[in-house]
């Protein structure tokens, strides 16, 4: 046993000056996720005028009451449908998340049709594309919860019409790998949205909701002239009945949502208990022995002050034991062996930049995960890989680039979770979200940036005064010190968490004090993902 002994007082000035900084920051997070329900909400009385639910209310009743509940870029679109921030609201009009249903682990996606009808936004579709992938690498049934008017056309860019492709390809992937794909379809799906039910293995339909066509009415005549009510074209008691686009009719919200759970009860998913995990038999989870509530404490508001990750790890891992590895060797980088909710990983992270050492070490530790097959968990807090003269002729670039070559290429899953800082190309090395993590979180405390502000503001100052000095100009401190506060003002919003998160870079921001609940559910999926055996097919399922 190697139960980390904590030098933190979690009861000091600090501690409780950077927990009230988290907790706003937190706070912050929660009110911008309230902001989305709450314009979804102001649709209730349409909604109830056409005897439907709400699209979270149908996601509820989708859903094993009480079980995990694991919400999905809650953020996304945030700043991107408006620059202020009072006025933008996040989500892409997408809810999505993994959470259990009939006892079978799932990932659930439904249009937020309370929303603009749930016209698709930009960051909606990086989303769902999104986590689409996270179902195909967890082999996780897939349930989409349908109602959307389709494309914006009064937003309309080419390129979105082109990406949205990809969001079918995928649905074709999951059902070749034998992934079962079931949509509910609550209202309309016009056009390229007609293909949603019509790429599932399962399509249950509302009578007198539902709609699937290629063209509605509108573009039926303009296109041809003909004349046709929305019923004949892709009415559900249509294509339950003539076309076969449908397998179930349902009468109502309610009644279809309890359908999707017999079907889903139906698929046999659920891992028999014979089945193992990569819980160990000789050792049973037991929680740390240091509270969660003290992470808020720990992180710093400046990232340039300094956090021992190590204060960390001992608030994540089982019963706070660690194995460290090479701990003198390299030390800003924290390479340590240990389990979480009884799963065995290796954990890298950072205690400053990423010196020769540091990558070598990391190196090692990776093959060495990969060896025992044990999942990798990064936490990022790191400026980056260490510049300067002795580190260059030390050969920086040459062992940066082998840890990069072990995170691309390693054989184990890959959870990131983004804590502090998030810099340059550590943000590379500490498997970010370019080197396809299979999750990757934030906490409200992390900035990602390829420098910090202060860095590009000084080096944007110092090549422009060298500039001018080749010219025999003597630059203008004004005008340079301006210059400096606009270039430091824009990386700094840009590497805001929030922003980052607007963008689909991270699967969502978390509670610090949710890390180690979320990491169990994360491995956990990892391990029935290794143990269950699909019957992958040459196509999909093809529909009759």
């Amino acid at each position: 046993m190697t139960v980390f002994q904590s030098a933190w007082n979690a009861e000091g000035a600090v501690a409780q000056q950077r927990r009230e900084a988290m907790l706003a920051r937190i706070a912050a997070l929660r009110a911008l996720e309230e902001r989305s329900a709450a314009a979804s909400a102001k649709s209730r009385p349409a909604f109830d005028k056409r005897g439907q639910l709400l699209p979270r209310e149908r996601v509820a009743l989708l859903l094993d009451a009480g079980a995990p509940w694991l919400g999905l870029c809650s953020l996304a679109g945030y700043l991107q449908d408006s620059k202020e921030p009072v006025q933008s609201v996040p989500g892409g009009g997408v809810v999505a998340g993994i959470g259990f249903v009939s006892g079978v682990r799932c990932m659930v996606v439904a249009s937020d049709s309370g929303i603009e009808a749930g016209a698709v936004q930009a960051m909606g579709l990086e989303k769902i594309l999104r986590v689409q992938e996270i179902a195909l690498q967890n082999k996780l049934p897939f349930i989409h919860l349908v109602e959307s008017a389709g494309a914006n056309l009064m937003r309309y860019r080419v390129e979105g019409f082109v990406h949205g492709g990809s969001l079918f390809r995928n649905l074709a992937r999951l059902s070749a790998a034998g992934i079962p794909v079931i949509t509910v379809q609550h209202g309309s799906g016009t056009a390229g949205g007609a293909y949603m039910p019509g790429l599932s293995d399962v399509v249950i339909m509302v009578r007198k909701r539902s709609r699937a066509f290629l063209a509605g009415p509108p573009l039926l005549m303009a296109a041809t002239g003909e004349v046709a009510t929305e019923e004949e074209l892709g009415g559900a008691e249509m294509h339950a009945g003539v076309s076969g686009l449908g397998e179930q009719l349902a009468d109502d919200d309610r009644h279809a949502l309890g359908l999707a759970r017999e079907v889903v009860a139906r698929t046999s998913w659920s891992l028999s208990d014979s089945i193992s995990s990569s819980i160990a038999d000789t050792e049973l989870p037991c929680e740390p022995i240091y509270p969660a509530d003290e992470l808020l404490g720990l992180v710093p508001s400046d990232l340039r002050q300094p956090l021992d990750m190590h204060e960390v790890i001992a608030r994540l891992v089982d019963g706070s034991d660690f194995l460290p590895f090479k701990a003198l060797y390299g030390a800003a980088t924290v390479c340590v062996q240990a389990s979480i909710d009884g799963h065995a990983v290796g954990i890298i992270s950072n205690n400053g930049p990423i010196d020769v050492a540091g990558a070598n070490k990391a190196t090692h530790f990776i093959q060495l995960m990969c060896q025992l097959g044990h999942p990798i968990i990064y936490l990022q807090n790191t400026t980056g890989y260490m510049v300067g003269k002795e580190s260059e002729q030390a050969g920086m670039i040459k062992h940066g680039s082998k840890m990069i070559q072990a995170v691309t290429n390693a054989t184990v899953p890959q959870i990131t979770i983004q804590c502090g800082a998030s810099f340059g190309a550590g943000n590379y090395g500490m498997c970010g979200r370019g080197y396809a993590p299979r999750f990757l979180f934030s906490w409200p405390s992390a900035k990602t940036a390829v420098m910090g502000g202060e860095q590009a503001a000084r080096t944007m100052q110092i090549v422009g005064e060298a500039a001018l000095a080749r010219k025999g100009i003597t630059p203008d401190p004004a005008q340079s010190q301006a210059q400096y506060d606009k270039i430091v003002a824009m990386f700094e919003a840009q590497a805001d968490v929030f922003y980052t998160s607007g963008l689909v870079l991270d699967d969502g921001v978390i509670d610090p004090r949710d890390t180690r609940a979320v990491l169990a559910e994360c491995l956990a999926m990892c391990a029935d993902a290794e143990a269950r055996q699909l019957r992958p097919m040459q196509f999909g399922v093809a529909r009759m």
